[in-house]
Parts: structure tokens; C-alpha cells; sequence
């Protein structure tokens, strides 16, 4: 079915989203936080599936951060099962899907990590759409691994100081291999990037809605769409200088 709110020709290529409200939504219900998740993964199939055939290229979903380790260990464990029981074949398969991660896996269970790497596996010439899960990651602790990495580069002498800028610190990324999200899409409510992306931000488009993630649907997904479409992006450019060029 075609939205006629969405311009197909300007799909975002990349969407990054913070998927927010799993447990408020599962308390309101009477329920237990991990219902709420489990409920999730559904939104997770949904958004996939719309977003491969709108054509995005690339769609990274925050699933679990640094600090979620944090948490009562009943919910990190409901969690950790969670990640291993929809790893599933059918969404990637079905969608055409490749699996990618970003995190620090080491801190993961061994069965979660030999799951993660089976997909990765299994669906690495899939190429419809590159679907990113951060899982065990924070935007701090990427740029902290970076900052090490370049750091003993040069003190190897592999690399000279007046060498390092921007695209260098980008290589040294677990982003490298995907542009920069152009839409950022944070649900439930909350208005915070929460440690996400931060380098990789920087020019994205931001788009906060209060619908908790276990109702964000295809025509969430669109609204979010509409919304950046309706922007000008200008990169640091006056008005007349993006109109100019267009």
C-alpha cells in the first residue's frame, strides 16, 4: 500500500532507532517488564519488514546498552533469552535481511554470542537491507575503543598524529561499514539520545514520539518518514545555499 505522505524517491538510507517503552508498556498492563519485550520483538519484525520494502538500505536498533547491565538481573537474563529466541531465520530470510552487530559482545553470554555469529553467518548475502543490532554497546564506549585503537597505532609508529581526522576516527568505528543514520527515531516518549550514536549523529535528523515501541507500527514508521522528508538538510549550509544547489 502506498503512503502518499512518503516520497519514495527521498526514503532515508539509513534509520537508526531507540526502541523505548517495552516495560512502562507491560506495567500498564499488569504485567511484568519482560512481556514488554517480548512484545517488542513483534515491532522489531514489523518495522524490518516495512523498512526493507520502502527500500531503506540500512536499519540499526538499540537492544541493549552498556548500562542496561545495570538492571535487576532477572530482566538481563528475560532479556538474553530473548535475543537468542528471535534470532530467527524467517526475518532475515524472508526480507532478504542481512544481520549485522555493534557492542561489545565479549560481555554476552556464550550461547548469545554463538547465536549472533550463526546469523551473521547465515544471512551475510542477504541484500536487501543490512539490519544492526547494538546489543551490549554505548556510544561512549565505542569512541573510548577508538581513541585506544588510534593511540597505539601511533605509538607503533603505524600512524603519525598529523594524520588523524575525522574520516580516520570513523574507520576506527564499529559503524565503518555504513553510512550515518540520516533519521533517528527515539519511541516512548523520552527525549534523549541515551549514549547512542553520538559520533554518528551529528547531522541526523531527530524524531521523538511518545508511542511505546510494542505499538510503533508501519504508520509510526511513516509519520517518522513524513517528518524528515518535510526537513531541509543543510550540513551547515544557509538555506539559500542547499535551495541553490538543488
Amino acid at each position: 500500500m502506498i503512503d502518499t505522505r512518503i516520497d519514495m524517491n527521498r526514503i532515508p538510507r539509513h534509520i537508526a532507532i531507540i526502541m523505548d517503552g517495552n516495560g512502562r508498556w507491560a506495567m500498564e498492563r499488569g504485567k511484568e517488564r519482560s512481556y514488554g519485550h517480548q512484545a517488542g520483538v513483534e515491532s522489531v519484525r514489523k518495522i524490518t519488514s516495512e523498512c526493507t520494502r520502502l527500500g531503506v538500505e540500512y536499519l540499526t536498533l538499540y537492544t541493549f546498552s552498556t548500562e542496561n547491565w545495570n538492571r535487576p538481573a532477572d530482566e538481563v537474563a528475560a532479556l538474553m533469552g530473548l535475543v537468542l529466541s528471535s534470532l530467527e531465520d524467517e526475518i532475515f530470510m524472508k526480507n532478504n535481511v542481512r544481520f549485522r552487530v555493534i557492542g561489545d559482545i565479549g560481555r554476552l553470554p556464550e550461547a548469545v554470542r554463538a547465536k549472533l555469529h550463526e546469523t551473521m553467518d547465515h544471512t551475510k548475502d542477504n541484500t536487501a537491507m543490512t539490519m544492526v543490532v547494538a546489543l551490549s554497546y554505548s556510544s561512549k564506549w565505542e569512541i573510548t575503543q577508538a581513541v585506544r585503537q588510534i593511540a597505539a597505532e601511533v605509538q607503533q609508529g603505524k600512524l603519525n598524529v598529523d594524520g588523524i581526522d575525522e574520516n580516520l576516527v570513523s574507520s576506527h568505528m564499529q559503524t565503518k561499514f555504513m553510512p550515518d543514520p540520516d533519521l533517528l527515531i527515539r519511541t516512548g516518549g523520552e527525549v534523549r539520545i541515551s549514549n547512542y550514536l553520538l559520533w554518528q549523529i551529528a547531522y541526523s535528523e531527530l524524531y521523538f514520539c511518545d508511542t511505546y515501541w510494542p505499538d510503533f507500527d508501519e504508520n509510526c514508521l511513516h509519520e517518522a518518514i513524513a517528518s524528515y522528508q518535510n526537513r531541509q538538510r543543510r550540513f551547515g549550509k544557509t538555506e539559500a545555499q542547499v535551495e541553490n544547489n538543488d
